[in-house]
C-alpha cells in the first residue's frame, strides 16, 4: 500500500475505520438489505497554520465529513464499490473542497463461497 503524500508536504488528517452501512452489491438481497463497510480517508493540507494559532477555521472540521459519508451510505444503491466510492469522494470534496484525498472502502463481508476477508478499493483524488 502506498501511503507517499500526493503532494510535496506531507501534513495529513487520516480518519479511519468509520463503518458505515449501505445497499451496494451485485446480488439484489445486498442492494435490498444492505451491509457493513468500512472507510479510510486521508486529508492533505498544510496544518501548520491551525497548529500554531489553535483556530479552527485554519484547518478542516473532519467530523462534516464524516456525516457526509454516513448520509451517503443510507442513500446509495449501487452494484459497485467503485460507484460507491466515487459517490464518498464527492462528499468529501463537497464539504471540503478541492484538496487531495486519499479513500480506502472495505466491504467487510463479501458473498463469496469459502472466502471469510474483505475485499477493497484504493482511490485518489488530487487538487488542482
Amino acid at each position: 500500500m502506498n501511503n507517499t503524500p500526493p503532494v510535496n508536504r506531507g501534513d495529513a488528517i487520516h480518519v479511519e475505520g468509520l463503518k458505515v452501512w449501505a445497499r451496494v452489491g451485485v446480488l439484489p438481497e445486498e442492494r435490498s438489505l444492505g451491509q457493513w463497510f468500512v472507510v479510510d480517508f486521508t486529508i492533505w493540507l498544510d496544518l501548520a497554520p491551525a497548529g500554531r494559532s489553535d483556530d479552527l477555521s485554519l484547518t478542516v472540521d473532519y467530523g462534516q465529513a464524516v456525516a457526509a459519508i454516513r448520509a451517503c451510505g443510507e442513500q446509495v444503491v449501487c452494484h459497485t464499490v467503485e460507484c460507491f466510492s466515487e459517490q464518498l469522494l464527492d462528499q468529501v470534496e463537497a464539504v471540503h473542497g478541492a484538496c487531495p484525498v486519499r479513500l480506502i472502502l472495505r466491504k467487510c463481508h463479501p458473498p463469496i463461497p469459502g472466502f471469510d476477508g474483505s475485499i477493497s478499493v484504493e482511490r485518489w483524488r488530487f487538487a488542482g
